[in-house]
């Protein structure tokens, strides 16, 4: 109990004081799973309400392997990412293996179907479907009076339903923030190069260095509970401005 105890107050004076170790992790870890999250909504949006909104052979498949996808083993993505950067893959000789840039690729393919961002992709292409099919169902026979066909829609009801895929947003950032995984796979956790958060806690665990891995668990705590409460405010903001 004491070492608990000495484990936590060490950790609260490793983030009053600023610690430059965690500082460095912590900027990582944003770093990387923004761009993850930036790469998997160029992806997901245009494609989750491409298959809310056009209706094409195969449509109800690819709905299915979207939401299916949001499920997607971790590890699964990583070792796919890993064969792909690795110097006997396609991609070795890019030399992105053990990067951040690998790192942003492996979330990336945790919150999109599609290989390129497999993991926040799916999330946020699933969510978008839903979301523009509600959109659509309700604004269609407006927008086909108005002569706007599937391809300018799509964009109206992307813009329309911003403040809702603002949500979806966050919870690929969620998701992504908190991969362990695939990162360790693809990243290797280097320190002050791919050390990210979530690999930093695993390894300082396993290591017995319960200080460090206690105030980076304080950290993705509170950094989880700021995006669900940014989450809510901009729901219910956008409730009470646009009804």
């Amino acid at each position: 109990m004491d070492d608990l105890r000495a484990a936590f107050v060490t950790a609260i004076g490793l983030l009053v004081g600023l610690d430059r170790d965690l500082v460095a992790i912590v900027w990582l870890s944003l770093r990387v799973s923004l761009a993850a999250v930036g790469l998997a909504a160029l992806c997901g949006l245009p494609l989750g309400a491409i298959v809310a909104i056009w209706r094409f052979p195969g449509r109800t498949a690819v709905a299915v392997m979207l939401n299916a996808m949001m499920g997607l083993p971790p590890v699964v993505v990583g070792l796919t990412v890993y064969l792909l950067l690795s110097r006997a893959g396609p991609l070795g000789q890019l030399g992105l293996l053990f990067t951040p840039t690998a790192m942003v690729l492996a979330q990336s393919l945790l919150v999109t179907p599609i290989t390129q961002s497999l993991l926040v992709t799916p999330i946020i292409a699933a969510f978008t479907q839903q979301t523009m099919a509600d959109l659509y169902e309700e604004y269609a026979e407006q927008l086909y009076s108005l002569g706007v066909g599937p391809g300018r829609a799509i964009w109206t009801l992307l813009w329309d339903g911003r403040f809702s895929l603002l949500t979806g947003l966050l919870a690929g950032f969620g998701r992504a923030s908190a991969e362990v995984g695939a990162v360790i796979i693809v990243g290797g956790n280097m320190h002050h190069v791919t050390r990210v958060m979530t690999t930093t806690i695993a390894l300082e665990t396993s290591k017995g260095n319960l200080a460090l891995a206690l105030a980076l668990g304080i950290l993705l705590m509170l950094l989880v509970l700021a995006v669900n409460a940014v989450a809510m405010v901009v729901r219910d903001t956008a409730k009470r401005v646009y009804g």
